[in-house]
């Protein structure tokens, strides 16, 4: 900061006792935010307050009237719009006056976003009425996104929570989109390089201007450098990216359902699927959701749409096999883990069909022994973060560094059946250490509802399902069908805990060269209400290509062959192993465990035309279950 801006600070410090950065509608990209000072109340010294190990309200950070707000441009290391010119990323602050009155300085807890700027509210999808392994027809393009934002305010996100207890929150506009330059790359490098280039500003390491295209430099002289991020969903994923690039200051992470993968969003073991919610979403779909940037420029957004939604993505996406390739490997952040330093307390729901359980799972399993990490769970769906108290102390103790001792809680937090959020119960790990696979086999009639045991009963043949997308799989669940193979255990005596992955090893044969096979395990019976109960129907489910069967030969939880699909001979016999998505749940006493096969799957595969047939060899066909307990908890829970 130069002397005469110091002295108009203090001036008006004088005059005023506040600070205040007024917000304004969007100026164009190159004109330089302005600062206007206001009276307000007069502003008390403060320092932030821990009891129990959390930051406390403090009085003196409360008034968001008096909190200092502005905004900038952050230089990265990338040009993704190809101007010659490394790309520069918006930027906002907020932070207590404080800060700038007696020189404090404080923390950062920092969100990013794609969507902060705007989304298309007319965005297409593709038409999912498509057969497996052909070419789909072409989609068309949705509208012009409505640029939202204002200044120097990019989002109010995390303010009133974190600002009055003492830490400073910044956000940034993801590559392309608001404000910020470059070129939306849905999961490419530019998603970790950008956080990684605010933290690096943060600790003077980068350079940041108060213009898009101007030279006049701004500095973070008003924080510590240690910076925690956190998010949910598109905005979580770019919290873990950016921890994947170890940038120093990067302390601690709490992402909420990050998509680690964008191949396992949109794909499955092979199989093109859709998250669920949005039948037909693809990578080059989200791309379109969030390009709001560049709307001043037409030669820009043009650039844009020609390299990467027309060229990369159109070229690397392959909607036609769902085969796993180079463009799917360079948006996945489970190979970039090993640099990760910051500590992690990751959050998902059991029953997330948008972003599936796994994307959390698979960070979670290559990290937990590496950083200092926690795994909070609940039984709801998309979003939800741990309880407040949790994310305090974790914040309090890699950003403040307090000794809360956070680190030697339990590692694992699930919220039981029908508890609140805000309480969940406490395991050394998850999965539970306690819990070990329990094998169970076939036992014919299962277009009714066959048998579902520990002990094999040879001889029990093969059975024929035919497809018909329109049918859901609640009303497979529900009702004798013969588009679906249904198997299920005797009535539970005591309950049952699962908790970690459910393996299913199949032996099918089909009469056309491609086919889908989705597999849900259910309880039975099937509880009247919406069309999928939560905590009381569906209890997990997974997809696979059978074309892709070379693959999936080991039950591994992270798919990653670049082995392609191969024809299926009409009548030939193919075995596959592969997981379903991960599940903590306890069935109580009377119900029942079942397993539906089933090809299409309405809610999430393609919608081919009817009639494709699965045969399943039954005695070659099992499910792995994890059972707390093994297998005498298991058989214990089956005596009456």
């Amino acid at each position: 900061m130069n002397l005469k801006r110091k002295l108009l600070i203090l001036l008006v410090i004088l005059l005023s006792g506040s600070l205040k950065l007024s917000a304004q509608t969007r100026p164009p990209a190159t004109q330089s935010s302005t600062t206007r000072m206001s009276a307000t109340q007069p502003v008390a010294p403060a320092l932030p307050v821990f009891v129990d190990g959390q930051a406390q309200i403090v009085p003196g950070f409360n008034n968001p009237q008096n909190w200092i707000r502005q905004d900038l441009w952050v230089e990265t290391s990338f040009d993704t719009d190809g101007d010659g010119k490394p790309d520069r990323v918006h930027v906002d602050v907020t932070r207590p006056p404080q800060t700038e009155l007696s020189g404090l300085k404080l923390p950062v807890i920092y969100e990013s976003s794609p969507y902060f700027g705007g989304t298309d509210s007319e965005q297409t999808d593709w038409n999912i009425q498509q057969e497996v392994d052909t070419a789909p027809q072409p989609r068309p393009h949705g509208g012009e996104i409505h640029f939202k934002g204002r200044r120097p305010i990019i989002s109010n996100s995390l303010t009133r929570t974190w600002v009055p207890r003492g830490f400073i929150v910044v956000h940034s506009e993801a590559p392309g989109t608001g404000l910020s330059q470059g070129v939306p790359t849905v999961g490419g490098d530019s998603e970790c390089l950008a956080p990684k280039a605010v933290i690096d500003w943060l600790n003077g390491r980068a350079k940041g201007f108060t213009t898009a295209t101007g030279n006049e430099q701004v500095s973070a002289y008003w924080t510590t450098g240690k910076v925690g991020m956190t998010g949910t969903s598109y905005n979580g994923t770019i919290a873990v990216a950016a921890a994947t690039t170890g940038v120093d200051g990067l302390e601690a992470i709490i992402p909420i359902a990050p998509n680690t993968s964008y191949y396992h969003y949109y794909r499955s073991n092979g199989l093109v699927r859709s998250p669920g919610g949005y039948p037909g979403e693809d990578i080059d779909c989200l791309f379109d959701y969030i390009n709001s940037g560049n709307l001043d420029d037409p030669i820009k957004r043009k650039f844009a749409l020609t390299v990467e939604r027309d060229g990369e993505m159109a070229k690397g996406m392959d909607r036609t096999t769902g085969d796993y390739n180079d463009f799917w490997a360079s948006r996945d952040l489970l190979p970039r883990v090993g640099n990760m330093k910051a500590a992690l307390l990751m959050s998902h729901g059991f029953n997330d069909w948008n972003v599936v359980p796994e994307h959390s799972f698979r960070i979670w399993q290559a990290v937990k022994n590496k950083v200092p990490s926690q795994i909070y769970y609940h039984q709801a769906g998309h979003g939800g973060g741990p309880p407040l108290a949790m994310q305090n102390k974790w914040f309090t103790r890699y950003l403040f560094g307090v000794q809360n001792k956070v680190e030697n809680d339990p590692r694992a937090w699930i919220v039981r059946e029908n508890d609140p959020a805000e309480k969940p119960t406490p395991y050394k790990d998850y999965p539970n250490p306690d819990a070990s696979p329990v094998t169970l086999h076939l036992s014919a009639d299962g277009l009714k509802v066959g048998s579902l045991g520990i002990t094999a009963v040879p001889g029990q043949g093969k059975e024929t399902l035919i497809d018909d997308a329109s049918f859901t799989g609640a009303q497979l669940a529900t009702t004798e069908s013969n588009h679906r193979l249904l198997f299920a255990t005797p009535t539970l005596a005591a309950p049952v805990h699962l908790s970690g992955l459910t393996t299913i090893t199949i032996k099918l044969a089909c009469n056309k060269p491609a086919a889908n096979l989705s597999v849900w395990m259910v309880e039975l019976p099937w509880t009247p209400g919406r069309a999928v109960k939560l905590t009381e129907n569906l209890l997990t489910r997974g997809w696979a290509d059978p074309q892709n069967y070379r693959s999936l030969t080991k039950g591994m939880t992270d798919y990653h062959s670049m082995t392609t699909g191969e024809p299926l001979i009409s009548g030939t016999f193919y075995e596959m192993t592969f997981p379903l998505e991960p599940q903590d749940r306890i069935i109580p006493a009377g119900r029942k465990i079942g397993l539906m096969i089933l090809s299409s799957d309405h809610e999430f595969t393609l919608w081919p035309k009817p009639g494709t047939e699965l045969t399943v060899d039954l005695d070659s066909t099992s499910i792995e279950i994890p059972v707390v307990g093994g297998v005498k908890a298991f058989e214990q829970a089956l005596k009456h």
